[in-house]
């Protein structure tokens, strides 16, 4: 059977729609996040049970094709779709259901942040999520998950309790702290090596508004701010979330006109504690230099997790890159100030995320994200409209990155990567691999799930065995 028929297929074997080449709607299937990337797989299965996910599995092991599992689509490097292949859509796995005498969550792989936020809220309850509404549930939790919330409730795998996994043979597990716990460790920060996961139940805490919001500041004041930044945030209360930033002034009515399109610097607050504290905490930011505009205040916390959706529609041509770092030094405060201020597209975004607080009390080896002692997450997240403009854009990217290299640690933050950081996998999983690497092979030894920054599996020795 040639792969043109795969897509018939999989139509007699899969309750949910499955497109192929030619099919009606077949271009906007196969389209993700990143307009860069232009794939045509043999078939997109929208799944709707495990059962139709390890339908797909067969049909792909049975034609030898490679499999992409597909969330949000808002990987970068575009590993929720391939050429040639087949792609397991958990877009129709929206449900969210939620426990509020347990405080727990579960909700379908192909839920994004913004109706996860909506369906907790609606109980005064939230979890450490992303901060784009658009991004999937799935990938951000497999890759460790930091956001606003994490410096009080640790990061978004902190809060899994649980997941249920199609594994490369079709099996359906549940993995967590007393099913299937060496896979369940994996999942917490080892991207989508091990499984499609279809659902995740997490933990929640307390929470309806927060006060908050942008702080937008000359770029001749950058590196001031940022100094200011780097020592204020570790030592303000874990309440206090958000994330500074570099960009060209988006053409928002918080900004005054005259600064449109300019070089700026930008710090989002995000305070969680008690609500008549919220303006005494950013006082702080408002007084180490006059900003030239702000949008502070009380709103519910999902409107925070959208505010800048509008900015960042699907399409979008993306390039990133992405480093951890222990401190903020002179030197990386010197290399933000320099290239922060040559942002070259309004929809491009620089900002440090906060890695501390709740993420350092829990161990490097306790879940697999290993990078618990760095202090700041950084990217370089180049996002603009037009492709003729894709070489100058990564170019870039590139020189920032580079600059930031002796300031940085070894490895950087899965959910940040690009396709090209894909001989990195060793420093991004830092001293956790060689045991990703045993997982890997005790649940995928052939390396099904490949379509990610990819864990090989361990060789023969190391695989373990996997229990009847």
């Amino acid at each position: 059977m040639t792969n043109v028929g795969v897509d018939r297929m999989l139509q007699s074997r899969v309750a949910g729609p499955v497109i192929g080449p030619g099919a009606m709607g077949y271009d906007e299937a196969r389209q993700v996040y990143n307009g860069m990337i232009d794939r045509r797989p043999a078939a997109v299965a929208r799944c709707t049970s495990q059962a139709d996910v390890a339908a797909v599995l067969e049909v792909a092991r049975l034609e030898g094709l490679d499999v992409s599992v597909r969330g949000g689509g808002h990987s970068v490097p575009g590993f929720g779709t391939n050429d040639g292949g087949v792609v397991i859509d958990l877009s129709l796995l929206q449900d969210v259901e939620v426990d509020p005498a347990r405080g727990t969550a579960r909700a379908g792989g192909g839920c994004t942040w913004k109706g996860f936020n909506e369906a907790t809220h609606a109980y005064g309850l939230a979890t450490t999520g992303g901060i784009v509404g658009s991004t999937g549930i799935g990938g951000l939790t497999l890759g460790g998950g930091i956001g606003y919330l994490a410096r009080k409730h640790g990061l978004t795998c902190d809060n899994l309790l649980q997941a249920e996994v199609v594994t490369c043979e079709g099996e359906a597990l549940v993995a967590s702290e007393d099913d299937n716990s060496d896979l369940f460790w994996a999942l917490r920060g080892g991207g989508g090596n091990f499984g499609v996961v279809t659902s995740f139940e997490y933990r929640l805490h307390p929470l309806t508004e927060i006060y908050g919001g942008p702080i937008a500041y000359r770029g001749e004041d950058a590196e001031s701010v940022l100094r200011f930044y780097r020592e204020f945030l570790p030592n303000a209360p874990e309440e206090l979330g958000g994330f500074l930033g570099f960009h060209l002034a988006p053409p928002l009515p918080f900004v005054p006109q005259e600064w449109h399109l300019r070089p700026i610097c930008l710090v989002v607050a995000c305070w969680t504690g008690e609500a008549s504290k919220g303006e005494q905490m950013l006082r702080p930011l408002f007084e180490v230099a006059q900003p030239i505009g702000s949008h502070v205040g009380t709103m519910p916390y999902p409107d925070l997790n959208v505010a800048f959706d509008p900015l960042l529609p699907k399409g979008l041509q993306h390039y990133w890159k992405a480093s951890f770092a222990k401190e903020i030094s002179d030197g990386a405060v010197k290399v933000h100030a320099e290239h922060g201020s040559t942002v070259p597209s309004v929809r491009t975004a620089v900002h440090l995320y906060p890695v501390d607080g709740a993420v350092h009390r829990v161990g490097p080896e306790e879940t697999a994200f290993a990078y618990r002692d760095a202090a700041f997450s950084p990217v370089i997240a180049g996002m603009w409209d037009d492709p003729g403009e894709n070489e100058d854009n990564i170019a870039w990217v590139r020189r920032y990155h580079e600059a930031l290299r002796p300031f940085s640690d070894e490895g950087g933050y899965v959910n940040f990567m690009d396709a090209d950081d894909q001989d990195r996998a060793r420093e991004n999983y830092g001293a956790n691999y060689p045991r990703l690497a045993a997982v890997k092979a005790k649940y995928d030894p052939g390396n099904v799930f490949h379509q990610n920054h990819n864990i090989k599996p361990a060789a023969a020795p190391e695989m373990g065995r996997r229990a009847g």
